[in-house]
């Protein structure tokens, strides 16, 4: 199953705040998960998927900024 969440063109500010959005929930998820669990690996885990979560926004934003394009084109999909 497939669930096309975004698909279409986007302003860069558009698009900056979506992602931005999208990938602030998924942060949030983590960090939510990380006060309920007391596993040590677990929470090691979480917190690098946070930091590559922060890294890959702070990337995405770069690259958006630096188009010359007017619009930015996007694609999410969640696959189940």
């Amino acid at each position: 199953m497939k669930i096309n969440l975004v698909t279409g063109q986007f302003k860069k500010k558009d698009a900056i705040d979506l992602i931005s959005h999208l990938i602030h929930v998924k942060i949030q998820f983590h960090e939510k998960n990380i006060d309920k669990n007391d596993n040590e690996d677990d929470i090691k885990m979480r917190e690098k998927r946070i930091i590559q979560l922060q890294k890959d926004l702070f990337e995405a934003r770069k690259y958006i900024d630096q188009n010359t394009e007017r619009e930015i084109s996007l694609e999410v999909e969640i696959k189940l």
